[in-house]
């Protein structure tokens, strides 16, 4: 079966930076429902649509079309005491950025000096052009149920029913849990 809009991907990847260092091998394959539902980036979508099983490449994702520009103004000092203790660096919070839009963002603690936390509100590969070794394992129909819902279900995906609600795993590849 050929990948197409509705049909859910098992791709294995490996994700370097241009200077091919590792940044992560997943350690279990990606699984995506294909077609612009926003489940990966779409530059991976682009290069797989058409593709089958066994199809292998190497692409290249510039930082606009990946996680974007690095932003300093999404960088903010805070007082420490207006942070839950303990405090370490990479513990991650909720907030809002100043001058940003409604949507919160996920600002990460990069910094902690005496009574200062300095903490980062871009994405971790925000303004790195990305190297994703791709891989196809596996193409099928997606059901109704994952087209109506708009991510995979199953194994991979996140679990049938409303006990998804309590769930820790499932869908790592879509959002980072809040430490």
């Amino acid at each position: 079966m050929k990948i197409a809009k509705d049909t859910v991907v098992t791709v294995n990847y490996k994700l370097s930076d241009a200077q091919n260092n590792l940044i992560e091998e997943g350690s279990q394959p990606m699984v995506y429902l294909h077609g612009g539902y926003e489940n990966t980036l779409p530059k991976i979508e682009e290069e797989l649509d058409g593709k089958e099983p066994g199809y292998s490449s190497t692409i290249q994702v510039e930082p606009e079309d990946a996680f974007g520009d690095y932003d300093p103004a999404l960088v903010k000092v805070e007082d420490r005491n207006r942070l839950p203790e303990p405090i370490e660096v990479g513990m991650q919070f909720e907030g809002m950025a100043e001058g940003g839009d409604e949507e919160p963002t996920i600002f990460t603690v990069t910094d902690i000096a005496d009574d200062k936390v300095v903490l980062d509100g871009n994405h971790p590969l925000a303004g790195m052009a990305l190297r994703f070794d791709l891989s196809v394992i596996d193409v099928r129909a997606a059901t109704a149920e994952e087209v109506q819902h708009g991510h995979v279900h199953g194994p991979h995906g996140h679990h049938h029913g409303h006990e998804m609600e309590d769930s820790e795993e499932g869908d790592q590849f879509r959002s980072q849990p809040l430490q």
